[in-house]
């Protein structure tokens, strides 16, 4: 999520954690095309590639092109591969690049509580184990998924040689905006949260629903396999990583510190311009900025990039995502041929 002030000074107004629906869709046949090449959205309507985890789950993957190091795409909240088509069609023709719907999104199957960033993590290296998608790996995450891939990446930290930062959720985000502008600001996830459990509700008794909050709770999952808000595991999945996010999860991540170090990595922060920010800029933008340098400052090797973009950069600003990604491959490339 990306924060910003009002004109009032403790009014913090939150972008949501990344939404995929109405993402355009943009994808390439396998490392064949220049340019990126778009297919029917239509595509999008069937899984990819379907693998079983050890307790019988499923999990979809969706993989174009050819070459290492694989670039593994972890969406932000509620979104799924669906939201990576224009990157991945401009990666495709360097390497392979696979986007995956976490569990109770997409196509994969709904896991077990709570769905916690160590969770995800271990279902995305069982996952990748049963899809025989094998490291190195460049792991690029949007908004909370730059958190799922810090964990990701302290599980297979031999096999992770780039990570790249799309618009980062930060460890323990909420409490410090709070501490930066009050205590309102430290309840983003809250409105999200009434949402998501409202639809649940609606799903568990469909009579308390208007016809009109039915279609709402529906949208969510726009676009999407249909019937699956009709599932209270799907709500469940999507309540528990927010319930999670920025304290559990946050907290197994703050235990990765040190050992992800090494790793080269670029971290691209949505702003009002590319490059040094013009003029002066509220409060919530500098905020985020400032913790996006923090980000880099993990990392030996890395660098912030400020890029002229709402938060869902890889709608608008696809070219420099994969940009970002195919640097780290190169440099992959150069250290092991």
């Amino acid at each position: 999520m990306r924060p910003r002030l009002s004109a009032s000074p403790r009014a913090l107004a939150v972008t949501a954690l990344a939404l995929a629906a109405g993402i355009a869709v943009a994808l390439v046949v396998a490392g064949r095309a220049q340019t990126p090449t778009l297919i029917p959205r239509e595509a999008y309507d069937h899984p990819g590639q379907l693998v079983t985890l050890p307790d019988g789950r499923r999990l979809n993957f969706r993989c174009v092109g050819e070459g290492s190091p694989t670039v593994i795409l972890e969406a932000g909240f509620s979104s799924w591969s669906f939201a990576w088509g224009k990157v991945q069609a401009r990666l495709a023709p360097v390497t392979r690049a696979c986007a995956y719907d976490r569990a109770g999104y997409g196509f994969s199957d709904p896991g077990p509580l709570p769905r916690d960033g160590a969770a995800i993590a271990r279902d995305l290296d069982r996952g990748l184990r049963a899809a025989h998608i094998n490291g190195p790996y460049v792991l690029v995450g949007h908004s909370a998924g730059g958190l799922y891939q810090r964990l990701f990446a302290a599980r297979r930290r031999s096999d992770v040689v780039g990570l790249v930062f799309v618009d980062s959720s930060v460890e323990h985000q909420t409490e410090k905006f709070a501490a930066m502008f009050g205590r309102d600001a430290g309840n983003a996830t809250e409105g999200m949260r009434r949402k998501r459990t409202a639809c649940l509700e609606i799903v568990q008794a469909p009579a308390q629903g208007s016809e009109a909050e039915r279609t709402a709770c529906e949208a969510f999952f726009k676009p999407g396999p249909p019937g699956l808000w009709l599932k209270p595991a799907v709500w469940n999945s999507e309540i528990s990583e927010l319930d999670t996010l920025f304290d559990k999860t946050s907290e197994q991540v703050d235990r990765t510190d040190g050992l992800l170090k090494d790793i080269p990595a670029i971290v691209l922060t949505a702003g009002d311009a590319d490059g040094a920010p013009e003029g002066p800029q509220d409060p919530g933008a500098q905020a985020w900025q400032l913790l996006h340098k923090e980000l880099a400052g993990r990392f030996t090797h890395s660098r912030e990039q400020l890029v002229k973009s709402g938060h869902l950069m890889m709608n608008e600003r696809p070219e420099v995502i994969s940009a970002a990604a195919l640097e780290l491959v190169a440099k992959a490339r150069k250290r092991r041929p």
